[in-house]
């Protein structure tokens, strides 16, 4: 089977689209043929090996075995099922997430039956569902798991032309908030069209500098900071962002002590709850899944390239199969 990989920390040219083995079902694991698949930010970071703390996880000097395929997102067809799978079989549609087993990046996946992953809504494109994945599951995680967002509340999203930043958007104006996206300019109308009440181009507007104030500020892109959109936030407000780290934790173990504006951390996401939610608006057609781009597996060099210069809007999708692209 073909398979995206690369052996060493780098740039985009890291990676290369080789031959290898198609895997073989164990007991209790699913292996499905991968229609589509997408390049994300993190991954991206993950293939320069940052940051520096996270090689405790990736590799410190290269990449560890086990990580050396990326592919977070997936959507495919079960084709084996090893013994003791009682969760799906051959010819169910699914679409999911793999976590740190990686992997997507290829032909053929094979996952455990506990995995994140969930039945494909029917009439739902393969491209479309791999790309509902990711950030429409961590802009639920943030949004409803952690600042419990409500009807009335005024809700700041940064990157909300990105692939979590859509999802974010749409998301807080479901739940009732009034939003606000942080774009560019060139992306302000499709910002709007997603739910956002107001868009502050931060090309010509710094956010921080506006006087407004916010019940929730989401950065989706980790462009920010609480120090400087503490004075954006209301009495009590919190702050909540994608680039989790060591900082991030400890500020919010110290603000939570605190009456006041607060920092909200951690990544714990509980992917097969989320994509039951995301399997029923994908299958009532009330989720915009935004694609910038679909290439095939033989251009994944220049989709890296392409999601790391920061201009893509919404989701790069990698097509895997013909009906994909």
């Amino acid at each position: 089977m073909k398979a995206a990989e690369y052996t060493r920390f780098g740039p985009p040219e890291v990676l290369e689209v080789v031959d290898r083995p198609r895997p073989t079902p164990r007991s209790g694991e699913v292996l499905i043929r991968v229609h589509a698949t997408t390049v994300t930010a993190a991954e991206c970071h993950m293939r320069r090996g940052r940051p520096l703390w996270g090689r405790v996880i990736l590799g410190f000097l290269r990449p560890r075995r086990r990580m050396r395929r990326l592919g977070l997102e997936f959507a495919g067809q079960v084709v084996e099922v090893g013994s003791d799978v009682t969760r799906c079989a051959p010819g169910d549609e699914v679409f999911g997430f793999t976590g740190f087993r990686l992997g997507a990046a290829a032909e053929y996946l094979c996952l455990p039956q506990s995995a994140s992953f969930a039945p494909k809504p029917a009439g739902v494109p393969f491209a479309r569902a791999a790309a509902a994945v990711d950030g429409s599951t961590t802009a639920l995680y943030f949004l409803q798991g952690k600042a419990h967002v409500r009807a009335g509340q005024r809700v700041l999203v940064v990157g909300a032309s990105g692939s979590i930043g859509t999802y974010a958007v749409q998301l807080a104006h479901r739940f009732g908030a009034e939003v606000t996206g942080v774009c560019s300019g060139r992306n302000a109308d499709l910002v709007r069209s997603l739910g956002a009440d107001h868009v502050v181009d931060h090309t010509r507007e710094d956010f921080t500098t506006t006087g407004e104030r916010y019940d929730v500020i989401f950065d989706t892109v980790g462009r920010s900071s609480f120090a400087r959109s503490r004075g954006s936030l209301t009495e009590r407000g919190c702050y909540m962002s994608t680039a989790t780290g060591p900082v991030s934790t400890v500020l919010s173990l110290v603000t939570r002590l605190g009456r006041g504006r607060r920092v909200l951390s951690g990544m714990s996401v509980d992917k097969n709850a989320s994509m039951a939610f995301v399997a029923g608006l994908l299958a009532d057609d009330a989720l915009e899944v935004v694609i910038d781009r679909t290439v095939p597996l033989a251009d994944i060099v220049a989709a890296h390239q392409y999601v790391e210069s920061g201009r893509k809007r919404g989701n790069v999708v990698v097509g895997i199969t013909p009906d994909a692209l």
